[in-house]
């Protein structure tokens, strides 16, 4: 009787154990590092709305780089102007207001250029991460937003925040017609709303 109760009690220790770590790893990135005192982002399209939280705790030059151009309305107007599906969807490029000049998409970007703040936030679906050349330090303003797992970007991309709601929106967009520089073929233009 005494056994049974032990392997009993072990069981149940057990299946406690399990349940935090699992409950544990679904918690994910947006326990790590996002502040609830930290602003958010709304990144509206014609298709809806994408909410963002940041990890200014792992990344904070990105999370302030990212939050100070949007309240300076730099992203509005511009489009998703890189959509890869299986992959992700890139913006944030102000030459990209311009729709007379689409040989010149990926190439704009403020003047300030921001050191890589690599992290152990992984790049699965959902996370916002910085766009940049082979230099690790040179992200400027463009960005992505990752709609598979794609673990093969983490500590060579700055990840540094994450879409919470919304990513039926990012779906949509990125399995839109696209040319043959994964240019879609319709314009999506964004305008991105920081909520303190």
């Amino acid at each position: 009787m005494l056994r049974r109760t032990m392997v009993s009690v072990l069981a149940v220790s057990l299946c406690l154990v399990g349940a935090v770590v699992v409950k544990t790893n679904l918690l994910s990135a947006a326990d790590k590092g996002s502040n609830s005192k930290a602003p958010k982002a709304i990144i509206k399209t014609k298709f809806g709305d994408m909410e963002v939280i940041f990890f200014p705790d792992q990344a904070p030059k990105h999370v302030e780089n990212f939050v100070s151009l949007a309240k300076s309305g730099f992203y509005n107007g511009t489009i998703f102007h890189r959509v890869i599906p299986g992959f992700m969807i890139q913006g944030g490029d102000p030459n990209t207001k311009d729709p007379s000049k689409p040989e010149t998409y990926g190439m704009g970007g403020p003047n300030q250029r921001l050191n890589a703040e690599f992290n152990d936030i992984s790049h699965r679906r959902g996370i916002l991460s910085m766009a940049r050349t082979r230099d690790p330090n040179s992200a400027g303003s463009q960005f992505f937003i990752v709609v598979k797992d794609s673990n093969f970007l983490d500590r060579q991309y700055t990840a540094f925040g994450e879409v919470v709601k919304g990513m039926e929106v990012a779906d949509t967009i990125v399995n839109l017609p696209r040319n043959a520089r994964d240019l879609p073929t319709e314009r999506v233009e964004m305008t991105i709303t920081i909520v303190e």
